[in-house]
């Protein structure tokens, strides 16, 4: 008898290819062009990876694709690292993928621009925020390969320039997929640990732009950029420029630069302090020697030699100011007291107290003390007070006169 057919779900077969492709191809590096790259709107990158003769779909998840220090683009050649899988519900089998790598020297170029507006826009590379490099500093971190030739310039050149330092060096690889992650987790070990350090050198010697990559990535930017301790970028060739160069306080065209730069040339520190110490010492004995000059003066001054002349000069110029003052304050009082009494002989001329000496009085109404001015003011048996020059009389009203007016006065006097 034939056995009974396996008859399979179209699902079941996609379900068991996807189970096989990832079995087989948990964890790949695929090389090939972006093309037909889409950035959907729930964040997922959507693209297919071709070389010459075939392609494969790849999605990159947003989580990942958030994650990347530069925005992929069609035409870009690139390393994806991912897992083969197969989307069950279309039939298509594909690459998810995890990280993405530019290769060739224009994609890296492109990748380069990009990070760098980056982080530009973020304020990474202000000046504002460098701090300069101290001029002797005492102790000097190093974050570089131990193995390679700028860890001999380095310190070939401080032994030469300025022995008596302190040198410590964290060694990293400078190359690699790795080797990001190890400078950036250096440079903030150091910090954590050796915060007493002057300045902090991270570099390596040069190379392809590939070869300088590591210091073109974002982890090591930033790990820069946190840096408590002054930080000198020294990466490959003077030619050479990564980012960095853009976030250290101080770029030096290359790692033996950098220890030209960090530490001062003992012979010539020297030569600067004995001119310095030979400046001092002319200009101290040329104020010295002024010094002694005024000082010279004033000893054969008259002051010192005669003294009692200064102060015989003094006490005529006292008595001299002293006699004027008297002079002017008696010619003062006695102007003044003319004044005086200029003004007495003018109040007793117009008091009435004069004017009753020469036999007037003044009469006063009873009660009321009302001065009287005309008969009117009084009637018969009125009593009235007379004031003289000397005493006072009170009387009783017993006739009254009132004058007769004129007649030209009734009339009034025409004027002609």
């Amino acid at each position: 008898m034939e056995e009974p057919r396996k008859i399979y779900k179209v699902s079941e077969i996609n379900k068991i290819a996807k189970n096989l492709l990832e079995g087989e191809f948990p964890d790949i590096w695929l090389e090939g062009e972006i093309s037909n790259l889409t950035l959907h709107s729930s964040g997922h990158l959507y693209f297919s990876l071709k070389d010459e003769e075939a392609q494969i779909n790849a999605i990159m998840y947003k989580w990942q694709a958030g994650q990347l220090e530069f925005m992929p683009e069609s035409g870009m050649k690139v390393i994806a690292q991912g897992k083969i899988s197969v989307f069950v519900k279309g039939g298509r089998y594909q690459i998810i993928v995890y990280d993405l790598k530019p290769i060739g020297i224009g994609a890296l170029q492109q990748a380069f621009e990009q990070l760098k507006r980056k982080l530009e826009k973020e304020g990474l590379f202000d000046k504002a925020r460098k701090r300069p490099i101290p001029m002797l500093p005492q102790k000097i971190g190093i974050v570089t390969s131990p193995t390679g030739a700028a860890i001999r310039d380095i310190l070939n050149i401080i032994e030469r320039r300025f022995a008596n330092v302190h040198i410590l060096i964290h060694p990293v690889r400078v190359q690699g997929d790795q080797a990001a992650g190890e400078i950036a987790e250096a440079i903030t070990y150091v910090n954590e640990h050796f915060p007493y350090l002057d300045v902090l050198i991270v570099g390596r010697g040069g190379g392809s732009l590939e070869d300088l990559w590591s210091f073109n990535r974002e982890i090591v930017a930033r790990a820069i950029y946190e840096s408590r301790i002054p930080v000198i970028s020294a990466v490959g060739h003077e030619i050479d420029y990564t980012i960095a160069d853009f976030v250290a306080d101080l770029r030096a065209p290359t790692p033996s630069a950098a220890a030209e730069l960090v530490v001062s040339n003992k012979i010539e520190l020297e030569k600067r302090i004995l001119l310095l110490t030979s400046k001092i010492k002319s200009s101290m004995e040329h104020e010295l020697d002024e010094l002694t000059s005024q000082y010279r003066r004033l000893v054969e001054s008259r002051v010192f030699l005669h003294p009692e002349e200064i102060y015989s000069q003094f006490q005529q110029d006292i008595d001299y100011y002293l006699e004027r003052i008297v002079s002017h304050c008696t010619h003062f009082f006695d102007f003044q007291s003319e004044r005086l009494n200029s003004l007495v002989g003018k109040l007793e001329v117009l008091s009435p107290l004069h004017i009753l000496a020469r036999g007037y009085s003044i009469t006063y109404k009873l009660p009321g003390n009302e001065i009287l001015k005309s008969i009117s003011q009084v009637t018969m048996k009125d009593k009235v007070k007379v004031k003289l020059h000397r005493g006072e009389i009170i009387c009783t009203v017993e006739e009254t006169d009132m004058p007769v007016e004129k007649e030209s006065e009734k009339r009034g006097v025409k004027g002609e």
